[in-house]
């Protein structure tokens, strides 16, 4: 006999019985290879190809064998441009309106992507692909990404089959938070030995993909490659940062406009394009103190650096898809997931922890770390006038939806299907039409019901006729923006965008129009002459806002003051960790910041036991509980400032209670106290807390690295037998009102 799924006859015993082997999918024969390359906040004339001089041979390589793009754009922040990205619908309505740092309550404001969209590693993995995510990941809730999952929103959860990278926004270059699959895992050596995890990232994609063409040569694959470059913190060995001596000594006003003439001599910006008037907080180079030149060049001597690596990098994965013979068909796009960023202030910053937590940026501490500057004890970016540069010619930055925030190289290189090599193509498009025009070229439809769960329509474009058609127009018809209330729309050639203020009337906003067609970049605003267009272009954005589940608008600061969302890990007011779990991300742990709290260790020690209790944080902030020299320390690190308490000699062996108890006395505020078996040890004293206290893990039994305070040697790992670790949080925490607006 024989049914629908099994065509073959099965009888009594095999001699009446029928072989049959299921066939796994199979994508059509010569279909692509697919790689998508995201760069971080790196803007639209950063690269080589793009105007820049900064080095970037590999980029521009793919680019002479490929296609550029002047048109392109992006969401202007980093979750939503990847959660369009992969799944090629708009971010709003996918769930992602912001960072996926934060759960606003809404729908469309989740922090991770809906599973009614399916990610294009799910609908290529239907279709037979094999599919692989190294690097930055950044679209399942933050607060979900410790050892316990939920893994529904991680990339072994969407589609992936390996993944290798970071779950968070941004992560240490010599010192990252790695997850591999399901679960964490510490990197391969030290950065003494060498250790960067750009290398590292590349390193494990090879072995990645070399395994998968050894054995399943014929089956094609979909790499994820999210680079961390030029995201905060930018390091790179000295090197790097070296061969631009002497480069950026003539300013950021100067090398805006060298950039915009090049660029004018590429053919990506028509001849008649000029400069816009400097943006606010950005100021004339030539009136900066000659020490001030010196950090800012220093500054931006290790963004460039770091970039050039990670195109070194990106050049040995080309090398090794040519030498295995898979370069030729595979599709390479390369992409900036949002423009250049403001988010350290406009002097830039040895340390962005103090810009997390609103502390006026010290020029000073600055000039005195200038050496640390992209070593493993810094974590800088750069002064607001380069952010202007990496943008030229557009207006402002990441986070705004003007042409500096959203208007973003792209790069497609495909040798086998591309014939017009090293060209240009203008018409606009958007990121949520580069997984569509995937899905065309590889011939696999978007399904309408994904593992049981109805799906809604993927809403980009497909660009895929562009590839023989340089003077074809866009398909693309309209494409809306919004970002904290910041607003634009794009509808045939014409643009209309609002940069909101914080705490305005959205309706009272104004609105600028631009006809982007003979205006590159946003510099004659033409609503007062043309107000029935510029009326019939915000009305089109309020259709498609309600079309695509922007509402309700929402301009509240959530970046500065972490909160916790009911129900999650960081609802708790008592946490005990016991040392088996070694790391919790930053965004997961425990929020003693600016309330009374209690933590205590429960130990045996004997007298030479020693090391580290609880670390949160690394040399930039934090705190740290430890033993050593047979005395109890609490340090603090207050961006750069210590405080320490220092118990008198214990004499006790066994079992014993250590801990620190912390009583709030004020606004950002307390007095600290040391505690021995409970009872609070002399020598109290009064410190400051930060808003935001680390960007760095929490480690249970070991220090994180760098140390948050000297005296500390490398993880200075507990000795004793810690039996479990107890954090106990009080009911008294401020809401704190944001100050400092990025605007």
């Amino acid at each position: 006999m024989s049914n629908d799924h099994n065509p073959g006859r099965i009888g009594r015993t095999y001699h009446e019985s029928d072989n049959w082997f299921e066939a796994r999918p199979m994508p059509a024969p010569g279909s692509p290879n697919v790689i998508y390359v995201i760069l971080d906040d790196v803007g639209f004339a950063d690269l080589g190809c793009f105007g820049s001089e900064i080095r970037t041979p590999n980029f521009d390589r793919l680019a002479h064998q490929g296609l550029r793009y002047s048109n392109f754009h992006t969401t202007t922040m980093c979750s939503p441009t990847r959660a369009s990205l992969l799944t090629g619908r708009n971010h709003h309505a996918v769930g992602m309106r912001c960072l996926a740092n934060f759960d606003f309550g809404y729908r469309n404001g989740r922090g991770s992507i809906s599973h009614r969209a399916a990610t294009v590693a799910e609908m290529l993995g239907s279709a037979g692909y094999a599919n692989f995510a190294v690097g930055k990941w950044h679209v399942a809730q933050t607060d979900e990404i410790t050892a316990v999952g939920p893994f529904d929103q991680w990339p072994l959860g969407r589609g992936f089959h390996r993944f290798y990278g970071f779950m968070n926004g941004s992560t240490d270059q010599y010192y990252p938070e790695l997850v591999e699959d399901n679960h964490p895992v510490t990197q391969p050596k030290s950065p003494e030995e060498g250790y960067h995890l750009t290398a590292d990232l590349v390193d494990k994609a090879m072995a990645m993909l070399g395994a998968h063409v050894s054995l399943a040569p014929d089956t094609p694959f979909f790499l994820n490659l999210a680079f961390s470059a030029g995201h905060f913190p930018h390091q790179v060995a000295r090197a790097y940062m070296d061969r631009y001596d002497g480069v950026w000594d003539c300013g950021w006003d100067v090398v805006r406009q060298r950039r915009l003439e090049r660029q004018k001599a590429m053919g990506l910006v028509p001849e008649n394009t000029e400069l816009p008037p400097d943006a606010p907080g950005v100021e004339n180079w030539d009136l900066l103190s000659a020490d001030r030149k010196r950090v800012a060049v220093r500054l931006q001597q290790a963004y460039a650096g770091f970039l050039e690596y990670t195109d070194e990098q990106l050049g040995r994965l080309l090398d090794f898809l040519e030498t295995t013979g898979k370069l030729d068909n595979t599709l390479i796009v390369v992409i900036s997931d949002n423009g250049a960023s403001i988010d350290c202030g406009p002097e830039g910053t040895t340390n962005v922890l103090r810009r997390f937590n609103q502390i006026p940026e010290s020029f000073e501490r600055n000039l005195a770390e200038i050496d640390e500057i992209g070593g493993p004890r810094s974590n800088s970016n750069y002064p607001w006038g380069w952010a202007q540069a990496s943008n030229t010619p557009l207006r402002l930055f990441k986070s705004f939806t003007h042409g500096g925030g959203v208007r973003d190289p792209m790069i497609v290189s495909w040798p086998r299907r591309i014939a017009d090599k090293g060209a240009i193509r203008h018409q606009f498009h958007h990121v949520v039409d580069i997984t569509p025009t995937v899905l065309e070229v590889c011939g696999v439809a978007a399904p309408e019901i994904y593992r049981g769960v109805g799906q809604m329509p993927v809403h980009g474009t497909s660009f895929a006729y562009t590839f023989d058609a340089p003077d074809a127009e866009t398909r693309k018809d309209v494409q809306y923006f919004e970002m904290f209330g910041h607003r634009g729309i794009w509808h045939k050639g014409w643009k209309a965008v609002t940069k909101h203020r914080r705490g305005d009337d959205f309706e009272l906003d104004d609105w600028e129009l631009y006809k982007l067609d003979e205006d590159f970049n946003e510099t004659r605003d033409l609503a007062s002459e043309n107000p029935a267009k510029l009326r019939e272009m915000t009305e089109r954005w309020w259709a498609e806002a309600g079309r695509y589940d922007v509402m309700p608008l929402d301009d509240r600061e959530v970046r500065f003051r972490a909160k916790a969302k009911p129900d999650s890990i960081r609802s708790r007011s008592r946490y005990v960790f016991y040392p088996q779990l070694e790391s919790i991300p930053s965004s997961a742990a425990p929020l003693t910041q600016d309330t009374s709290h209690r933590i205590t260790a429960e130990v045996t020690i004997d007298p030479q036991s020693e090391g580290t209790l609880v670390s949160y944080g690394n040399n930039g902030s934090g705190y740290v509980l430890y033993l050593k020299d047979g005395r109890l320390i609490y340090s603090y690190n207050h961006v750069g400032e210590i405080t320490r308490l220092v118990s008198v000699p214990l004499t006790t062996s066994g079992a014993i209670s250590l801990g620190f108890e912390y009583r709030k006395t004020g606004l950002l505020k307390g007095i600290g106290t040391l505690l021995v078996n409970g009872e609070r040890q002399a020598g109290e004293r009064e410190h400051q807390t930060l808003l935001r206290i680390a960007l760095a893990p929490m480690f249970i039994g070991r220090s994180g690295l760098p140390p948050v305070c000297d005296g500390i040697d490398g993880e200075f790992r507990f000795t004793g037998t810690l039996h479990r670790l107890v954090i106990e949080l009080g009911d008294d925490r401020e809401v704190v009102p944001p100050s400092g607006e990025i605007d």
